[in-house]
């Protein structure tokens, strides 16, 4: 005992040999709240039961990464389009927040597309979104409204993604896989692809956006790519078989519970979860990424090419993610930073995503999926309607982003902007609202989900949020 407590100085460790029983796991995990809840969260997660009955299994996140334009999508602007290249009024802009605009002359830039109404519901958007029109309009809930405090793309996606600006806070699907398991041990509970198009400034995507910060690690996303390997290292080496991949698994992970009857350390807990994980992987990640057998009028009606990494692609590989019950769904695709030829690259832009976004509602519809699953269409912060030569700028003050499936009014319209696209001033929505609201359809009170770190508790929603129940069923 005493060679032990030498070799070893960890407070947890000394605390769990000199205790043992229930009072060293109190003490221990007054220390450190992971101990205990590395070893209560199994497959149902901490919310056990959950605080209300929920509307939806799973989230599927559509992220336009870039920064999309609302004024060429979601959010038409008569006034704006009246008032093209003549001088925006001062009394809209100044001592606002402008990225890269200060100084310049604010003209404005009208809306660059045509809007038409579409579906039963005539909700209006852009015409450069044709199959999301002719096929999911009606199942649309268009927020107008939303707001944000990042003005630069990094700190943006970090935001939306944690509901803060600070690095190293867990991202949205951390927190509800930790809330809630996972409902597949085949698979991660949380599950991330992105996609690269043809025509924007494709901006960097950091991995922590996807980061379980102070959570366990076990409940970090994991990256599926569209193309060669869907995960680094899945395949077995030459010369190794199944079996002796097992008997590598297994002596790895007593080594690990050796080591962690002595320290007591939550992240070798984790890690021995993540080697079960990763060796169940290796018989379900490949069968999921073949498409192959998938029927051809599917393929089709998502304009999907099976391993070119398109978004199209990973609309349907999103699709088979959530029938394996996988809880959290993000795609991302990395082509909305539109400074320049806003018009151009905004409408080859939506190319790359209408179909198979309305591709992956019909489809979840069909195999009576979408009553079950909240779909997100959004974006990290809006743009300009002054122009940028013949482009537009960031903008925080008011954009867009659409739900749909469980839950959610479909065919309506949400909150709006200033005649001029400028400011949220009708039912104002910030991040945290959406965060909150996401929270709720499943299952889950955003303020009774939280986790002591540093002697605090903190949650997705921080000291903020509250549900958007106009847009509820």
């Amino acid at each position: 005992m005493n060679q032990i407590i030498n070799d070893r100085l960890a407070r947890r460790a000394f605390l769990k040999y000199s205790a043992g029983g229930l009072g060293s796991m109190a003490l221990a995990s007054m220390l450190d709240p992971k101990i205990s809840y590395a070893s209560q969260v199994g497959s149902k997660g901490v919310i056990n039961p959950v605080h209300h009955n929920p509307r939806v299994k799973r989230v599927i996140y559509l992220y336009m990464a870039g920064g999309m334009s609302h004024l060429e999508t979601w959010d038409p602007k008569p006034t704006l389009a009246k008032m093209n290249g003549q001088p925006m009024p001062e009394s809209v802009t100044k001592g606002q927040q402008i990225a890269q605009l200060q100084g310049a002359k604010l003209n404005c830039l009208g809306p660059q597309h045509p809007f038409q109404k579409y579906g039963k519901s005539g909700i209006e958007f852009s015409s450069i979104f044709p199959e999301l029109g002719a096929r999911a309009a009606d199942h649309m809930c268009i927020i107008r409204s939303l707001y944000t405090e990042a003005i630069n793309h990094d700190p943006a996606h970090t935001f939306m993604n944690t509901g803060t600006m600070i690095n190293g806070r867990p991202s949205m699907g951390s927190w509800l896989w930790y809330g809630l398991g996972s409902e597949t041990e085949s698979l991660p509970g949380f599950v991330v692809m992105v996609s690269t198009g043809k025509f924007g400034q494709s901006q960097p995507i950091a991995a922590r956006q996807w980061h379980s910060g102070f959570l366990p690690s076990k409940f970090q996303g994991v990256q599926f790519r569209g193309t060669g390997e869907p995960v680094l290292y899945i395949r077995n080496p030459k010369g190794v078989d199944e079996s002796r991949q097992a008997e590598l698994i297994k002596a790895v992970q007593s080594l690990d519970k050796l080591e962690n009857e002595v320290v007591a350390d939550p992240e070798i807990e984790a890690r021995i979860a993540q080697y079960e994980l990763a060796y169940r992987m290796q018989g379900s990640v490949p069968e999921l990424m073949d498409v192959s057998k998938e029927p051809k009028k599917v393929l089709e009606a998502y304009g999907a090419n099976p391993g070119d990494g398109s978004f199209a692609s990973n609309c349907l590989l999103a699709r088979r993610l959530a029938e394996r019950g996988v809880r959290f769904i993000q795609l991302y695709h990395r082509d909305w930073d539109h400074h320049g030829s806003v018009k151009d690259h905004s409408l080859g832009t939506a190319k790359e995503v209408d179909r198979g976004a309305a591709a992956l509602i019909e489809d979840l519809k069909q195999r009576g999926m979408l009553d079950e699953t909240l779909i997100v269409f959004g974006t990290e912060f809006g743009r300009t309607p002054m122009a940028q030569g013949n482009g537009r700028d960031h903008h925080i003050k008011g954009f867009s982003m659409w739900l749909a499936g469980g839950g959610i009014k479909g065919g309506m319209t949400y909150g709006n902007t200033d005649e001029f696209g400028y400011s949220a001033v009708e039912k104002p929505v910030p991040v945290h609202d959406l965060h909150a609201t996401m929270l709720h359809l499943m299952g889950i009170d955003h303020k009774k989900l939280s986790f002591r770190f540093q002697g605090r508790d903190f949650r997705l929603t921080d000291v903020h949020g509250n549900v958007i129940k106009d847009i509820l069923t």
